[in-house]
């Protein structure tokens, strides 16, 4: 599979799955499998081990994401006259490693995703995913059509 296409199938995945990051913003767990059920047409073993995998990374994700938001808070005081270089670099770099964790979970969690699907299941995503490129190219024509005629 080419990079284009696994971008692209990341891409579809994280539209509908991977909004673990921003949990309060995203479907609920049922919500995103159903989606990805109606596009792809899964078995019950595949929707129940779906929803196993999106509740463990979630738990992960938000448990993450408050110590990175802490790790920000806790930066943000460091602002100031008395600030403290050494710390502020070791909180920096454990900011990092936090995001790059809760990066990897959402990784893995796509990775998952598409190890429980069978071929013909990846390939109709992935042609979803194709017509969705698609689509966003002509949105942004059209957008960049529109701009150009407003500033004429």
């Amino acid at each position: 599979m080419t990079i284009v296409k696994r971008l692209s199938i990341t891409a579809l995945l994280a539209l509908g799955l991977g909004g673990v990051v921003h949990a309060q913003q995203a479907p609920s767990q049922a919500d995103r499998v159903d989606q990805l059920d109606q596009i792809v047409g899964l078995s019950d073993d595949q929707k129940s081990e779906m929803r196993e995998f999106m509740q463990d990374s979630e738990g992960k994700i938000n448990s993450m994401r408050t110590q990175a938001q802490e790790l920000q808070q806790s930066l943000s005081q460091q602002i100031g006259p008395d600030y403290d270089e050494g710390d502020i670099r070791d909180q920096a770099d454990e900011l990092g490693e936090v995001t790059g964790d809760i990066a990897a979970e959402t990784v893995l969690l796509q990775a998952r995703i598409q190890d429980t699907l069978t071929e013909e299941q990846r390939a109709t995503l992935e042609e979803q995913a194709r017509k969705q490129r698609q689509q966003m190219r002509q949105m942004q024509q059209q957008m960049q059509k529109q701009q150009q005629g407003q500033q004429q």
